[in-house]
């Protein structure tokens, strides 16, 4: 598991006494947490997770801009039964039985990700968590296949909504391609580094954020929303 903290989320907390809005106020309780997925395919329900990474977002207290917090994420061992496509391994570079990838069973991945977000969900009030992914429906349909089959239980994820940053990007940039959309943000992008989920996660969080930021500082930070 990768992490990378900038600020204690209390100051989050702190927030809802005053300040900066949180971002429980920014997106309607919903707390926006950015995910990508390494796959055996492009089926969910027959083809393995390999690699889920999930980044989680908060608000700067004294800017109000979004900024990605941390970064959560575990190597999968394929399903029995799990179909895995030789091309899709070319892309990620992933090698599934490689005894340094440190795979844990899907059940077990999903806690490692989904606790962290539970977490974050109790500090910041927000009632549910939403993903945000590039082609979003990819990534939650592998996440809800997943849950499906390890029956778990306390899935911290809306099932069906999502903020996908390929539709954003094309609005916000003229850009649908994930490197294309980062680089027309003006942020870096290494290609080498490419298809790993830790990587694709944490680029497209700073895409999502650049955007909600472009889009409060030149229209406004939407204010119909307000916290019992």
């Amino acid at each position: 598991m990768s992490e990378h903290s900038v600020t204690d989320p209390s100051a989050e907390t702190a927030a809802l006494e005053g300040g900066a809005p949180p971002i429980r106020t920014r997106f309607r309780a919903f707390l926006p947490v950015v995910v990508d997925v390494e796959t055996g395919g492009l089926q969910a329900h027959s083809d393995a997770l390999l690699q889920i990474a999930a980044v989680i977002l908060r608000v700067d207290p004294g800017t109000g801009r979004l900024y990605p917090a941390e970064t959560h994420s575990c190597h999968v061992e394929p399903f029995e039964g799990a179909n895995i496509d030789p091309k899709a391994l070319e892309l990620n570079g992933i090698i599934p039985d490689h005894p340094l990838r440190m795979a844990v069973p899907e059940r077990e991945a999903l806690r490692k990700v989904f606790n962290p977000v539970r977490q974050e969900l109790r500090q910041t009030g927000c009632n549910r968590a939403v993903l945000v992914g590039h082609n979003a429906t990819f990534d939650l349909d592998f996440l809800n296949a997943a849950v499906a089959r390890t029956g778990y239980k306390r899935n911290p994820f809306h099932p069906f909504s999502s903020f996908d940053t390929a539709t954003l990007a094309g609005l916000a940039y003229a850009q649908t391609v994930l490197a294309k959309a980062v680089r027309a943000a003006g942020l870096e992008w290494d290609k080498r580094e490419a298809h790993s989920a830790i990587y694709d996660a944490e680029k497209t969080a700073e895409l999502f954020c650049a955007i909600v930021n472009r889009w409060d500082e030149a229209v406004g930070r939407p204010s119909s929303f307000s916290p019992a």
